[in-house]
């Protein structure tokens, strides 16, 4: 989808400090084994700070960064992956109450660790469709500090880590440019992140744990045994590839203008394998570094990386950004941001 008539007017993020590896492996809950291997430094942990508390505080941070009143957005999307309060409550009113008032529709947006590719796409539609409408929020946001989740533990290659970020996007005027956004789906993919586990009764109704090292892990040991083998896998990293390709055409560059990659906050191997070697690119274009040490922030991972490239120097006027991500489903997502000016709040 093209987007260059969509701007990025502010962000805003509430990164926690992260608790080290070092610290995780000496309390027993991140194997001494997987250090060398994965590379990972640690995960920002929020304690008891909740997604909602931390999504509005991303907000205001962004809000202040631009200077524009919160009663002017016409749309907010709230993107989660996990639990953000009680059962049947709706979080995005929280921001409502506290922010920016009932006048905006309001929406909480869950497509996994690719709720950011998605509700940028729906915000631009949303904007487009009426001449009246000028600026929307997306918000994401995750504590995953709960019992039914090991942050240590629960994925292969990775560790999650706690974040929120808020981005003001409009018709009118920004630091950057949204050039473009796109997303595919691979549906023959879709019980991996399921495999193993009974659709009904859900498992949080049961207090079953979410542990998506383990599914993955039943799903190719079916794929072994019926003959599949890495054939899913191999049409989820193709699906990837064109994905990219969709969005550097509707941003009108070559993967040559790009300057910085973020990919997800991953282990070295999974990063350079899947992504920057997969595209012909060297690691010290991507985020890796940071990633590192904050944890995979599910749909926060690279907005925040845009956040910290930005608040660091590293990315100025004329930079192109890239962003790809892969969400539970599967979807494969990727995004170009163009940078226009300095952003304000680091003049």
């Amino acid at each position: 989808m093209r987007t260059a008539d969509m701007y990025i007017k502010s962000l805003g993020v509430y990164l926690p400090d992260s608790v080290s590896i070092e610290q995780a492996v000496a309390e027993g809950r991140y194997p001494a084994e997987d250090v060398e291997a994965h590379q990972l430094t640690g995960a920002a942990v929020a304690g008891e700070v909740s997604g909602p508390e931390m999504a509005l505080s991303a907000a205001q941070d962004a809000f202040k960064r631009c200077g524009i009143p919160p009663e002017d957005i016409d749309l907010l999307l709230y993107t989660d992956s996990w639990h953000q309060g009680p059962d049947g409550w709706q979080p995005q009113y929280y921001l409502q109450r506290y922010l920016l008032g009932g006048d905006c529709l309001a929406v909480e947006t869950r497509h996994g660790c690719n709720g950011a590719f998605s509700a940028l796409e729906l915000a631009a539609s949303y904007l487009r469709a009426d001449d009246t409408r000028t600026d929307a929020l997306v918000v994401t946001t995750d504590n995953f500090g709960t019992p039914m989740v090991d942050r240590w533990r629960m994925g292969p290659g990775y560790v999650l880590g706690d974040a929120a970020c808020a981005v003001v996007l409009s018709k009118e005027s920004g630091f950057a440019q949204l050039l473009s956004v796109a997303s595919i789906a691979v549906p023959e993919a879709e019980e991996v992140h399921r495999s193993g586990e009974a659709m009904f009764p859900p498992g949080p109704t049961v207090s079953a744990p979410l542990n998506f090292t383990e599914r993955t892990a039943d799903f190719n040991r079916r794929a072994i045994a019926d003959g599949t083998g890495t054939g899913i896998w191999l049409t989820v990293h193709t699906q990837m590839l064109a994905v990219v390709d969709e969005a550097l055409a509707d941003a009108g560059i070559e993967l040559g203008d790009i300057t910085r990659v973020a990919y997800m906050n991953y282990s070295k191997d999974i990063v350079e394998q899947r992504c920057m070697a997969a595209l012909g690119l060297p690691m010290s274009m991507s985020t890796w570094e940071f990633g590192r040490g904050v944890g995979h922030l599910a749909a926060s991972d690279q907005l925040v990386s845009l956040d910290h490239l930005l608040t660091t120097g590293e990315l100025g006027p004329g930079d192109h950004f890239l962003m790809i991500g892969v969400g539970p489903g599967i979807t494969v997502s990727s995004a170009v941001v163009r940078i226009v000016t300095p952003p304000p709040w680091t003049a």
